[in-house]
């Protein structure tokens, strides 16, 4: 052809027509176009094309139209990555698939569905909602997202890393349950039902994620449909209640050694004591912004799984209030010895309790007096309603929830009234027995 005779063909489609036959030095040399595209057909392998753009990139795909008329154009993959030959190979099995009916677009767009769905499933791993479970915690204000998130570290990921890898959705029973069998093998029984606990409210938020609105979004990305936890068990050995009361005389004894115990510590331990020996994790998180003239509030998260923690409110008598003021509160935490910007630890104060007990009561645990107040007040004929209200265990039923308004302060302080007189006072002297030989049998009672 005369360039001359023919000005308005360009030598780039002298050189390179539109159909040729495709070669690694031909697909190198040609050129790219200043704007769009520009697609080329191969002459051995019909309907195998490769689109050139602006920016440089050398694309195969297949082109076909199939018996309905729809025309299908499926993408091999860019060049040089993919050799000539291999995108002859795809494209002859592409044009046999096209001729028996096989709607390879279709295929295509499901391979990226799951491909899609496995990289979902590749983040939402058993960790990140592990990880995703104490944020929460932590975002609703549950001190118990520090402990969640040690076991966590712990129990899981260190010590399962490959199950700790796999999707959520895909962890079954028997993994949850491997993971405590390992611990109460240690000898760490109870550690395995808090780790079954935890790991089973993580588990139920994000089951519940879709139909429940107030809880983040994030959870429903997991796409779990049942709890595997649920199906487990916990170790009964390590979950029964320690029912090992502080006695009544030993509660006695306690409370004349913190009363007659001057300074910061035992002042903090009469607080306690005086208040109902609230939880004593609960107990030192005591904000100062939350103590009025005649009580305080604490926040009671025990029991609450995925719910924020309620408001407890506790009266203060007399003593108690003197207490308080010797505890000097100021900052943000009532409880402090750095002037309220961190609160005591929850052992710091039970070690507190056991060094101004030292030998004075056997066995002596801080975690005991609780129990022991509830005991004593039983005994004094305090109702268990008042006392589950007065030391926050769990109000359950419909009446309790839904109903029944009433703040019970009065009960409470009465209750804590009553505890204080039983510390206060001495037990009359029981009478001793002795056989009298003046009566033969007889028991002659002298005090």
């Amino acid at each position: 052809m005369d360039l001359q005779r023919n000005p308005g063909v360009t030598p780039r489609l002298m050189t390179h027509p539109s159909r040729f036959n495709f070669t690694k030095t031909a697909l190198i040399e040609l050129p790219i176009p200043e704007a769009g595209r520009v697609s080329y057909s191969d002459t051995k392998v019909p309907g195998l094309k490769l689109r050139v753009t602006s920016a440089g990139a050398k694309t195969f795909c297949v082109y076909k139209r199939v018996k309905n008329g729809k025309a299908q154009r499926i993408t091999i993959g860019q060049f040089p990555t993919v050799t000539v030959e291999q995108a002859r190979r795809v494209a002859l099995k592409c044009a046999a698939d096209l001729a028996i009916g096989i709607d390879l677009a279709q295929q295509v767009r499901d391979a990226k569905r799951l491909a899609a769905q496995s990289t979902a499933s590749s983040q939402y791993t058993l960790e990140h909602l592990c990880d995703s479970y104490c944020t929460y915690l932590e975002t609703i204000g549950r001190s118990s997202h520090r402990d969640a998130r040690n076991i966590f570290r712990l129990h899981v990921k260190e010590a399962w890393p490959r199950i700790a890898a796999l999707p959520a959705k895909h962890i079954s029973p028997e993994h949850v349950a491997d993971m405590m069998r390992r611990l109460i093998g240690a000898g760490k029984g109870r550690t395995s039902n808090k780790l079954r606990s935890y790991l089973r409210s993580a588990y139920e938020i994000a089951r519940t994620a879709r139909s429940k609105p107030s809880i983040p979004v994030i959870f429903t990305r997991f796409d779990v449909k049942s709890n595997p936890v649920a199906e487990t068990a916990p170790d009964e050995a390590h979950n029964n209640a320690d029912k090992n009361p502080v006695s009544e005389e030993e509660m006695r004894v306690y409370w004349r050694l913190i009363r007659d115990t001057p300074g910061f510590k035992a002042a903090v331990l009469r607080l306690h004591l005086l208040t109902g020996a609230q939880r004593i994790a609960q107990f030192v998180r005591l904000r100062t912004e939350h103590i009025t003239q005649s009580q305080i509030m604490l926040f009671d998260g025990k029991g609450r799984p995925g719910r924020p923690p309620r408001e407890h409110q506790i009266p203060l008598i007399p003593a108690a209030t003197s207490a308080l003021a010797a505890c000097h509160p100021c900052g943000e935490y009532a409880l402090s010895t750095d002037g309220g910007n961190t609160h005591i630890s929850p052992t710091t104060l039970s070690s507190w309790a056991a060094e101004i007990v030292g030998d004075a009561i056997k066995d002596f645990q801080a975690k005991r007096l609780r129990s022991g107040v509830e005991t004593l007040l039983a005994k004094a004929k305090v109702s268990a309603e008042i006392r589950g209200r007065l030391q926050s265990h769990g109000i359950s039923g419909v009446q309790a929830r839904h109903y029944d308004a009433h703040d019970y302060m009065d009960e409470k302080l009465d209750a804590l009234n009553t505890l204080y007189r039983l510390l206060e006072s001495v037990p009359a002297p029981q009478a001793r027995y002795q056989a009298f030989p003046a009566d033969e049998n007889e028991l002659i009672a002298i005090s």
